[in-house]
């Protein structure tokens, strides 16, 4: 044997031995080449080490983190099954997330790991079963949501938030994003749906000395990790590992303005991702300091002015009625919105007023009359009016003329449709227009929203934006679902 190979076998030796011990040594041993890291990745790596010797220690550890998508926490919880695992083969972990998706890619890069020959040479009394498939009970189980380590007590499962984990005993636990996205984070029914699975399912599966790590977007104040904070804000039963994506002060391993990982997300990269953003989903994402609803949404500087229009694709109105026939307390809104070939929409004419249920229809119908034309150099596509309140016999009463109605269905808040319009504004997609009477008024209401006495003619704004980019089937007649 060569001097050569003996400094390679000794090399290797002190690699095995290190990643018994160090669980960032073991990733880097493990994934090698394919291993991207900075100061970060360390420490992030150290907090799961730290909540080992805490969870052997009897402490019932509880490791909370909040970092930027993207930015490696899935490796690191994955890394951190097989580590553990290698580390204690009769520990029983539980994987969760809101997709069985991630469940299956957690559970498929676990076997993938605790299979390879590096990882026999760590853990050489950690096994799993050489077959492929295996689901029969008498042999030890390895498929896409269990896997049984051979001759010990201990498995790894993967399932998703709410799903089943009945008779399953937990010594770790894993909690990856419960929620799918602000929809359903800003809902209190699946936030309560979320908080009565941990506590009535997930919770009630720990055994005497179980620990638990969460990793999550924070969209919502009241989120899981916004209970788990409030309820031991007294004790110190919580780690929080918590970094912003650009650094809002100067800290131990970074300056203020600086990028958490600029080897795989620039500063440049993260900066344009902001550009094209609300402010409240740029700071629950990225920074992870979600934003309370009420807050600072979008920012009516944000709309662009035309003084002449490019050419034109299309043209096309959008209503919001009052809620009530009759009601004196809320406004009817039409825009008459046009679609250049430049892919942004412009602000035409606007009728607003406080009417009645009668006026309201004539007041319909002369807005129709008034644009169902091809002035402005493309076809009327149609009235688009939500179906809801007053809504409902306004569109029956257009449809009876013959007139093209197209019902827009609603079965979200404000809040939501404001994310999904926010992000158009802010690309400068929707441009005003300062000879619109009444213009003002959508810069007024903008800004208030969603704490303004009145928000018709934004909640008009939003239906136009939506037409045009969130749902632009619905100008085909198509299913339009909000």
């Amino acid at each position: 044997m060569s001097s050569e190979n003996i400094d390679v076998d000794l090399l290797e030796q002190w690699w095995i031995e290190k990643s018994r011990k160090n669980f960032f040594a073991y990733r880097c041993f493990i994934r090698h080449g394919n291993f991207l890291h900075n100061w970060f990745i360390q420490s992030l790596s150290l907090s799961f080490q730290q909540f080992y010797v805490d969870l052997k220690a009897g402490k019932r550890p509880i490791l909370i983190i909040t970092v930027p998508p993207q930015h490696g926490k899935s490796w690191c919880v994955e890394d951190a099954v097989s580590w553990f695992a290698g580390l204690d083969p009769d520990l029983r972990l539980v994987y969760s997330s809101f997709s069985e998706q991630l469940g299956v890619r957690c559970n498929s890069g676990v076997q993938r790991v605790m299979g390879s020959e590096k990882y026999q040479k760590i853990f050489p009394k950690t096994q799993i079963n050489a077959k492929n498939v295996v689901t029969v009970a008498e042999q030890y189980r390895k498929n896409s949501s269990l896997v049984e380590f051979v001759k010990r007590q201990g498995s790894f499962r993967n399932t998703t938030v709410g799903g089943p984990i009945t008779g399953e005993s937990l010594d770790i636990g894993f909690i990856d994003d419960p929620f799918k996205g602000r929809k359903e984070a800003n809902s209190k029914l699946q936030r309560e749906t979320v908080w009565n699975w941990f506590v009535d399912d997930f919770g009630t599966r720990f055994s005497d000395q179980a620990g638990y790590v969460v990793t999550m977007t924070r969209w919502h104040t009241d989120d899981l990790v916004g209970r788990l904070i409030e309820k031991y804000k007294n004790t110190n039963k919580i780690s929080l590992f918590k970094y912003a994506a650009i650094a809002e002060h100067d800290e131990t391993n970074r300056k203020a303005g600086d990028p958490l990982f600029p080897e795989l997300k620039s500063l440049a990269f993260l900066n344009d991702k902001k550009s094209i953003m609300l402010n409240s989903s740029w700071q629950s994402l990225y920074q992870g300091n979600p934003v309370v609803l009420g807050g600072e949404l979008i920012d009516k500087n944000w709309y662009k002015w035309w003084d002449r229009l490019p050419q034109i694709k299309f043209t096309y109105a959008v209503a919001d009625t009052a809620q009530k026939k009759n009601n004196w307390n809320d406004w009817t809104v039409f825009q008459l919105w046009a679609m250049g070939v430049d892919g942004c929409i412009y602000l035409l004419d606007m009728f607003f007023d406080k009417v009645t249920a009668p006026q309201l229809r004539r007041a319909a119908t002369i807005f129709y009359e008034k644009h169902n034309h091809t002035r402005y150099g493309g076809p009327f596509r149609g009235f688009c009016i939500e179906d809801k309140s007053s809504g409902v016999g306004l569109i029956q009463e257009l449809e009876d003329k013959k007139y093209k109605v197209i019902p827009i269905p609603r079965n979200v808040d404000k809040i939501e449709r404001s994310s999904n319009a926010g992000p158009e504004i802010r690309a400068g997609k929707v441009h005003l227009n300062d000879q619109v009477q009444n213009v003002g008024i959508i810069l007024d209401q903008t800004e208030e929203f969603p704490n303004g006495t009145f928000d018709d003619a934004f909640d008009c704004t939003m239906n136009g934006i939506e037409v045009a980019y969130i749902y632009p089937e619905i100008l085909n007649n198509t299913v339009f679902v909000s």
